[in-house]
């Protein structure tokens, strides 16, 4: 609402705004709007976004909503050349990159960018903390000055202010529930030793029933390892993270949002901007090492209005992040104690750490 009528008066923009909110239609709809059934076969607009998932989603929404003669495509790291050159060579009026497969067309001489007016600057601080700022900085660097630039960010750094001040022209601001976490989404902690917490994941899942799950670690090995033993205990299960190839991730994705697998396991590069409809749950199996990402990550469930759960398996190491999570989003997380996994929440350690019920568990601990 606030963002759709500076877009379409042309006006550059800066716009923050929790997970969830509709970023994505924010810049797309009005663009395509402006774009109407033009039939000129140019590139007239360009998105750049951190991750390969995020690209391959606002280029199917892309697909999904503009006009027939309206072409868009999605060049990201992972795929093959051959398709991405023939798709580039047909001129697409929208392109959507990652920074640097996009900077390898460029060298090559492949990809023409003079006929761009419209940029888009898609989940910024995460482009930041990925390392593409050079590359960001070199595909701007050959654009007109004469265009209209939108920056979107689910925070607003010092970075990320000085990025915007070279690469905007008095730009409107339109910032949205920055740093908090959706009131749709109910989250609870369960206090528990780290050599416990893989027994206390299968736990929940089997005792709770719980189905369409996104299990977040903070390491690629990690995701493999829970992974792999959440599928030995007959849990439909996959996992997605850097090292997977597309091909690889692709499939995760697609079988993850058919009901195919109904277990998710990711670490921070899936945290942003995919829209996975209806996930009921969202666990932290590590606390994230960035406060901010706990509100990407638990992003993913409780989308559009609906409902969602946010479960964080916590150990007494991960309390001081947990409480900057707190300190940043205004909510205190209630700590639920386990019969079985009682881990830290002791007598006088649990008054300190503020809300605390124990709560039995059925059946016997395997």
């Amino acid at each position: 609402m606030q963002a759709i009528p500076f877009v379409l008066e042309g006006k550059d923009l800066i716009a923050t705004a929790e997970t969830g909110t509709g970023k994505t239609a924010a810049f797309l709809l009005p663009i395509l709007h402006k774009l109407g059934n033009t039939q000129e076969r140019a590139t007239t607009v360009l998105v750049l976004t951190p991750t390969r998932e995020l690209a391959n989603q606002i280029d199917a929404a892309c697909k999904q909503f503009a006009a027939k003669n309206i072409r868009s495509t999605a060049i990201i790291g992972g795929a093959g050349y051959r398709a991405q050159t023939e798709a580039l060579r047909k001129r697409p009026n929208i392109l959507i990159a990652t920074p640097g497969r996009l900077m390898d067309y460029m060298e090559q001489g492949i990809v023409d960018l003079k006929q761009v007016t419209t940029l888009v600057l898609d989940e910024a601080d995460r482009m930041l903390d990925m390392g593409f700022l050079p590359a960001m900085k070199r595909i701007v660097g050959t654009l007109t000055k004469d265009r209209q630039t939108m920056l979107f960010s689910a925070t607003m750094s010092m970075e990320i202010e000085k990025i915007a001040h070279a690469m905007l022209r008095d730009p409107e601001y339109v910032s949205v529930s920055r740093g908090t976490s959706p009131i749709t989404i109910a989250q609870r902690a369960y206090p528990v030793d780290q050599a416990s917490k893989l027994q206390l994941l299968l736990d929940l899942l089997e005792r709770e029933k719980l189905q369409r799950v996104l299990v977040f670690t903070r390491t690629k090995r990690g995701a493999d390892r829970v992974a792999h033993i959440l599928e030995k205990r007959d849990h439909k299960s996959n996992c997605i993270h850097g090292d997977r190839s597309q091909s690889q991730r692709e499939s995760a994705l697609k079988a993850f949002k058919s009901g195919k697998t109904n277990v998710l396991v990711a670490t921070d590069v899936a945290a942003r901007g995919i829209d996975i409809d209806s996930v009921g749950h969202v666990i932290n199996y590590d606390i994230p090492e960035v406060p901010e990402d706990y509100v990407h990550r638990i992003g993913r469930t409780g989308r559009a209005g609906k409902a969602g759960s946010a479960i964080t398996l916590l150990t007494i190491a991960e309390e001081h992040s947990m409480r900057a999570i707190e300190k940043l989003t205004g909510h205190q997380v209630e700590r639920v104690v386990l019969e079985n996994f009682g881990g830290y929440h002791t007598g006088a350690t649990a008054a300190k750490k503020g809300p605390v019920r124990t709560l039995r568990t059925r059946g016997r601990r395997r």
